[in-house]
């Protein structure tokens, strides 16, 4: 019997959105229209959306003792996660971001800080954390805890999903205990030095064994390749307002995907939709939604095509 659905290892980082009428060109400026303190996080938000989905989710972390820290916790807090394993740093300002949000087309610049001190040790992590949970979503930040945390996991025959977007250095001590990987469409090509992404990301995938190898493409939507075959969903239209989080709420209804047994093409589809739910407000976690919602929205949405994975030999939910 486990204690939990889904154990995090991540990030978490408390955003202050500024809204511009418009993105000023270098050099310029612009009055805002509006501020605001935002949590969110990688990791942390993708828990978010397994608690709101249902899931029993534990985040296991670390945050500053500062005002900024205090948010994240109280938000974590009211969504119900556990968070028995979050380590408080004494004299130590939590993550922070600030996230300039273009009105005229919800796109997001972001800047942020992470304090040394903040880092998840090794040492830190032990079986108990992982293993009471049935699956372990970690990103690659503090990698020598993550590539921990995913050993505990695999030894446990738990599945391991990874959000990375960079190069961690050392990361591919991480890369071998994963069962699913969902890169953004940049890694893959930074990783390998292969140009084509697909091809960068089969590289990968045959490299480390990786079961289900995939990339998220912004709003264009998702793909992956499972058993030699590749499968893409377009993304839904939505009204957007803000994009910020829309990876992190992706990952965490793929995680649910996963636990409940989804065929990979509605896996996708379902992320794809919860990640644009969020898009509809502001900030990281402003939008998401329900199960239903995001059933709702696959049933009535426009979808966004990417012309170069729509072609023959990739399996297209449209």
């Amino acid at each position: 019997m486990f204690d939990f659905d889904v154990a995090g290892i991540g990030l978490n980082a408390t955003d202050t959105v500024i809204l511009v009428p418009h993105f000023p060109a270098y050099a310029g400026k612009v009055a805002f229209d509006e501020e605001m303190l935002s949590p969110g996080g990688q990791v942390a938000s993708a828990m978010v959306t397994c608690s709101r989905l249902g899931l029993r989710a534990k985040y296991i972390g670390t945050v500053g003792d500062d005002e900024r820290g205090r948010i994240q916790l109280r938000s974590l807090e009211s969504t119900g996660i556990n968070l028995d394993d979050v380590r408080v740093r004494k004299n130590t300002p939590n993550q922070t971001a600030y996230i300039v949000i273009d009105r005229t087309t919800g796109e997001r610049t972001v800047f942020w800080n992470r304090a040394e001190g903040l880092r998840l040790q090794p040492e830190e992590i032990d079986a108990r954390m992982i293993t009471r949970a049935r699956l372990l979503h970690i990103d690659g930040h503090d990698t020598e805890a993550a590539e921990k945390a995913a050993k505990l996991a695999r030894e446990a025959g738990m599945p391991v999903t990874v959000d990375v977007d960079t190069i961690y250095p050392g990361f591919e001590g991480v890369l071998k205990h994963v069962t699913h990987l969902v890169a953004s469409s940049e890694f893959p090509v930074a990783w390998t030095k292969e140009k084509d992404p697909l091809r960068a990301l089969d590289l990968i995938q045959r490299e480390y064994r990786i079961p289900v190898a995939a990339m998220t493409l912004g709003s264009h939507g998702a793909l992956a390749k499972v058993n030699g075959q590749v499968y893409y969903s377009p993304a839904f239209v939505v009204n957007c307002v803000d994009t910020t989080g829309a990876g992190d709420v992706f990952h965490g209804a793929f995680c649910y995907a996963v636990l409940e047994g989804m065929p990979m093409a509605d896996a996708l589809d379902f992320s794809n939709a919860m990640a644009a739910l969020n898009c509809r407000a502001l900030g990281a976690r402003g939008g998401i939604g329900s199960a239903s919602e995001a059933y709702a929205l696959m049933g009535r949405a426009e979808r966004r095509l990417h012309p170069d994975f729509a072609r023959a030999g990739v399996t297209t939910s449209a």
